[in-house]
């Protein structure tokens, strides 16, 4: 009884949700074109951080090599563009990472990507809190901030002070978006400002390569000493000069924090319902926005860094107080008008991405049913809005730019990596027919003629996939999974190897001769034949290459980052476990 309660208790947490085209009494009219859905990625990725990232990062964690940290960041997401570009071209009625996973990975998996994206989604808007708050201080010379504490500080302690700026900012933020959710053409309005921002960021690239100076990205310790600035020792707060002045460790670290620059490009997918051919706009929409945006944070954060010497950057420094360092007074107003601009072409999707996430889990059972008026219900939506609001603007008090950047980061690389892992095991399952999958007609007829020998794993008997193959690859998958997390805790102790210590190398030679074999064994199971607009290339090297590089990144982070993701994936565990477990719907055609 005890072994068979457990396989049931295994069963549900694996079970998957049917891929079925959703019964809509108005479909939502196909209006946007392979431009439009260019403009929103590049829009919400060429955002908030091309303005403040680089003070952030590059005083006192990478310096000029920034722009080797964007690089990285920018390769590593478009390894996971190539995977929601694949889904995108497979399901053309509804686009969210949290239904991908469903449908491939079963229940758990995606109960830990809908809540993952809710914290995400309350993290970015405590960025943009914190950014607008920032910009508007900064363009009337920071007298907002001296005048509300002049006011405010001698009522009430400086603490909730704080707290009252950055909720007021939610508050006229909130405002603008209701203000902003009636506007018709809203893909016209995204486009021109998105266009404006690009042309902001054009001049500061070409004002970078006119006014800077390639001796910033080889400064050293006579250079600190001629701007009056004397600690220079052993990678202290200015490192130690050159091009990579914290050494290759701070560029991984820096990799891992950039990567929040690339998140915002899954919005792309969220329109999948409004795009005129989405079978191929959608894969263009990701990979065309991805590339724009990798040139274009490449090009402002060289053109800054040759600007300004790093050490000068300091955390609050925003792109547009870079003119005043050359001596470009007025190029300040014109660039922080591009930053207004890129502050604006979020309103629109203020707090559409959470409704929305905790519409999808209410409805499935996984969140509180009540939680599915989330987006009709009027009341709902208001008090709904008003919590995350709150939470996020304490957030925005509590956790510093940095930790809010890296829980946006950490959260992005977990769904990422549960997507690759979603395509490897979508490309080598049976057959999708007459609504069914093929593999549930194999067991309705009798046991499977299939055995699984030594042989039959490298010479498969069947040209197409078969329920046993696919298992194949889902064990496989799941055991790459568990040892590529392995290699990247040990390569995350990398002055073992490089000292030499036989301990360290040998476990990474014998987790490497293990990963090839697995993947030698996926290489060798038959792929589905279905046509698609767009399919990942070289599987399953490439889905394999991108979770690999998504713990490496992962490993980055600081044990503050794991611990703040672990609490909130535990009060997420009480939820699932104490209601979502129970009330989840589980269709007839539901199979684990």
């Amino acid at each position: 009884m005890l072994c068979q309660a457990l396989r049931r208790f295994g069963q549900k947490l694996v079970s998957r949700r049917p891929l079925e085209p959703p019964v809509a009494e108005t479909a939502p009219a196909r209006s946007l074109s392979t431009l439009d859905l260019v403009a929103l990625g590049v829009g919400r990725t060429v955002g908030i951080g091309v303005y403040i990232l680089a003070g952030e990062m590059a005083g006192s964690q990478a310096g000029p090599a920034i722009v080797i940290c964007l690089l990285v960041a920018g390769l590593i997401s478009m390894l996971a563009g190539l995977c929601y570009a694949e889904f995108g071209a497979r399901v053309t009625y509804s686009g969210s990472s949290y239904l991908y996973i469903y449908v491939t990975m079963g229940e758990i998996w995606a109960f830990i990507t809908g809540w993952n994206l809710i914290l995400s989604n309350v993290a970015s808007i405590a960025i943009r809190i914190w950014a607008w708050t920032l910009a508007l201080d900064n363009l009337f010379g920071n007298k907002i901030s001296q005048a509300f504490q002049e006011t405010i500080s001698p009522h009430v302690p400086g603490v909730f002070a704080e707290i009252l700026v950055f909720f007021v900012m939610f508050l006229v933020l909130l405002l603008l978006e209701l203000l902003t959710q009636n506007i018709k053409q809203l893909s016209l309005v995204t486009n021109v400002v998105t266009s404006v921002n690009i042309l902001v960021l054009s001049f500061v690239i070409m004002s970078g390569f006119m006014k800077g100076d390639l001796h910033n990205w080889k400064l050293t310790e006579e250079d600190y000493i001629k701007a009056g600035l004397n600690d220079t020792s052993g990678l202290g707060l200015l490192g130690s000069g050159g091009f990579v002045p914290f050494g290759f460790p701070e560029i991984l670290r820096g990799s891992a924090t950039c990567f929040y620059a690339f998140v915002s490009f899954s919005i792309i997918i969220t329109k999948v319902e409004e795009a005129q051919n989405p079978e191929r706009s959608i894969p263009m929409g990701i990979v065309i926005s991805l590339l724009i945006s990798s040139l274009v944070y490449f090009g402002v954060f060289s053109a800054l860094t040759l600007m300004v010497p790093y050490y000068r950057l300091r955390p609050g420094s925003t792109l547009p107080e870079a003119f005043f360092h050359i001596g470009w007074a007025p190029a300040y107003y014109v660039v922080a008008f591009g930053f207004f601009c890129s502050l604006s072409a979020r309103f629109s999707v203020f707090m559409f991405p959470i409704h929305r996430v905790i519409r999808m889990m209410a409805q499935d059972g996984l969140l509180f049913p009540v939680l599915a008026r989330i987006q009709t219900g009027i009341h709902a939506r208001i008090v709904s809005t008003v919590s995350f609001g709150i939470i996020a603007a304490i957030m925005t008090f509590f956790f510093g730019f940095t930790d809010v950047l890296d829980l946006i980061s950490f959260g992005g690389l977990l769904v990422f990596s549960l997507l690759a892992f979603s395509v490897l095991i979508l490309r080598y399952e049976p057959e999708m027919q007459n609504g069914g999958n093929e593999a549930q007609v194999q067991e309705e007829n009798g046991p499977a003629a299939e055995k699984l020998t030594l042989q039959g794993l490298f010479f498969p008997a069947s040209p197409t996939p078969t329920l046993l193959s696919g298992r194949v690859v889902y064990v496989c998958s799941s055991l790459l999974a568990l040892l590529l997390t392995l290699l990247c805790l040990v390569l995350a102790h990398w002055l073992g190897l490089l000292s030499g210590d036989p301990g360290p190398i040998t476990v990474v030679v014998l987790l490497l001769v293990l990963i090839t074999g697995l993947t030698g064994v996926i290489w060798r199971q038959p792929q589905s034949s279905t046509r698609l607009p767009f399919k990942v290339p070289a599987l399953p090297l490439l889905p394999l290459l991108s979770i690999f590089l998504n713990i490496c990144l992962m490993m980055q982070m600081t044990a503050a980052t794991w611990a703040r993701f672990g609490v909130w994936m535990l009060i997420g565990f009480v939820i699932y476990f104490g209601s979502g477990i129970q009330h989840s719907l589980k269709g007839p055609n539901s199979r684990p």
